[in-house]
């Protein structure tokens, strides 16, 4: 340790005496300079161990750890929502977890200040990923991809604050599935939808309400309400906190925080409080002020068009279109969509508000044109998957329940009642992991057998196989069930089709 603090004394007195000389002389060493300040402070952050400072072990704020327990329940959520977007033909892909920070900059309106930013390395700026999105898109613009249905699973990083709403998080994970090319409208709109009613489905959270919109309707909207063009961006901001706020407070940002005349707030307070099924819709058309402008007309359109075929797959009942659902993300150009759990009875008496989004998405055709050099634009759709906020909730339920949750697959537990029996059970659990069954033995010479036993109970194993000096001379080995605690004797060439037997049957 000495020696690490005389290298300290050294590293600066040489960073000193770079500073010191000319402005030339320090820049021709520049390279060599930063590696050494690098140095430096690494040095300067190793101390003798006397000295080391008291700490809180903990996570960063805004992360967790996840417990064996937990890891089931996710795995379980992630293979059911991975199954249904290759069931609807989507190809896997992945991206780096951190981008150059000039490909994220300018996507995410207000919300890109919650960017995380990493020290420069190598040379580049970079950044994390802030979501799926604007890495796919840049995947697609730098590959030139033209047609592409893919999904992605992976985590994401937000500067945000963590205790906002249960379930979320500054590093969470996200599901994410997308439709990519040119193709007759709203087709691919709906597949989306759809997508997300048989994941919802499917997971049993309870009952579900997918809200839909489109930004043309809300940029039509802000211009008939009088709404300045160069505040269409941060008006919108402001309307994606309906669901977390009351008109009242959404009113005052607009007009208090962002400048909006209040009779112009007013105007659009009469149509972000509209909601309902395709008769909205046909009501819209007939609005004096919004069917006079053409990109409200255009988004209405296709929202007849996405009612007609949501209709065709079953799910119009799950589908309400509302004024109110913006999607504050710059990148989004039409149909937009988020899906909410709607409370019970119960809850609805203490939280007025829905239980909370759990997923969303929509249709952005202009992302990829501002990665391309020629701005060749390639028209996308699709959803992303809230796992965390799903996690939770399933989470909660179980614990309601008080269901138990095995964290291991074991199918088999190799035992034997007697001493002097490791190379016994060696052979015989490696001819189970041979033929692919799950196998487990406890580490020790000679355990005892209701130690053995105790185990396989509380880890939920569902046979136990058990060998000894008897099943030995016999040419023999036991099978025993943990549930019924039943025993039968099975000849040793035939063990591993009757393992495979009952556990097909089971």
């Amino acid at each position: 340790m000495p020696q690490l603090g005389l290298l300290h004394g050294r590293v600066w007195a040489s960073l000193l005496g770079k500073l010191l000389r000319p402005p030339g002389a320090v820049c021709i060493g520049a390279v060599h300079s930063h590696s050494q300040v690098a140095e430096a402070v690494l040095v300067s952050q190793l101390k003798p161990h006397q000295e080391k400072s008291n700490f809180i072990i903990k996570t960063p704020k805004g992360t967790r750890d996840l417990t064996p327990q937990q890891m089931v329940v996710r795995e379980k959520i992630l293979d059911l929502v991975v199954s249904c977007f290759k069931r609807h033909g989507a190809k896997g892909l992945d991206t780096p977890a951190f981008e150059l920070k000039e490909v994220l900059t300018e996507k995410y309106g207000e919300d890109s200040g919650l960017i995380y930013d990493l020290q420069d390395q190598g040379g580049e700026l970079l950044s994390l990923r802030y979501d799926l999105t604007v890495p796919f898109a840049r995947y697609l613009a730098m590959n030139k991809v033209k047609k592409m249905k893919r999904y992605h699973v992976g985590k994401v990083w937000r500067r945000e604050s963590p205790t906002i709403v249960q379930g979320r998080y500054r590093e969470f994970c996200q599901c994410d599935f997308d439709i990519a090319g040119q193709f007759d409208p709203m087709i691919p709109d709906a597949e989306c939808l759809k997508i997300m009613c048989e994941i919802l489905s499917g997971l049993q959270l309870g009952d579900f309400l997918i809200k839909v919109n489109d930004r043309r309707i809300l940029d039509g909207m802000f211009a008939v309400c009088g709404v300045p063009e160069s505040k269409f961006h941060t008006i919108c901001s402001s309307i994606d906190k309906l669901g977390k706020m009351s008109w009242k407070d959404v009113r005052h940002e607009m007009v208090a925080k962002k400048g909006l005349a209040p009779e112009v707030a007013d105007r659009i307070g009469d149509y972000v409080q509209c909601h309902g099924g395709v008769s909205l819709v046909e009501q819209m058309f007939q609005d004096p002020r919004l069917s006079q402008n053409k990109q409200a007309l255009e988004g209405l359109g296709d929202l007849k068009l996405l009612f007609e075929y949501v209709t065709l797959f079953g799910i119009a009942e799950k589908i309400s279109f509302d004024l109110s659902l913006a999607r504050g993300l710059d990148y989004y150009t039409g149909v937009v969509y988020e899906a909410v759990l709607l409370p019970t009875p119960a809850q609805a008496e203490e939280e007025p508000l829905n239980v909370g989004s759990v997923a969303a998405g929509g249709r952005y055709d202009g992302l990829v044109g501002m990665f391309d050099p020629k701005g060749h634009k390639v028209p996308c759709v699709g959803l992303s998957i809230g796992v965390e906020r799903i996690f939770s909730i399933v989470e909660q339920k179980m614990k309601t329940f008080g269901e138990k949750i095995r964290t291991t697959e074991t199918q088999v537990f190799v035992a034997s009642p007697q001493k002097n029996f490791l190379q016994e059970r060696l052979k015989l659990i490696a001819e189970l992991w041979d033929a692919g069954i799950k196998a487990e033995l406890l580490y020790k010479n000679n355990p005892k057998l209701l130690t053995q036993l105790h185990y396989c109970e509380n880890m939920g194993i569902p046979l136990v196989v058990i060998v000894g000096e008897q099943e030995l001379k016999e040419g023999v080995i036991k099978l025993r069930s943990v549930a019924s605690r039943e025993e039968v004797a099975i000849k040793r060439e035939n063990l591993v089709a009757e393992i495979q037997k009952r556990l097909s049957e089971s």
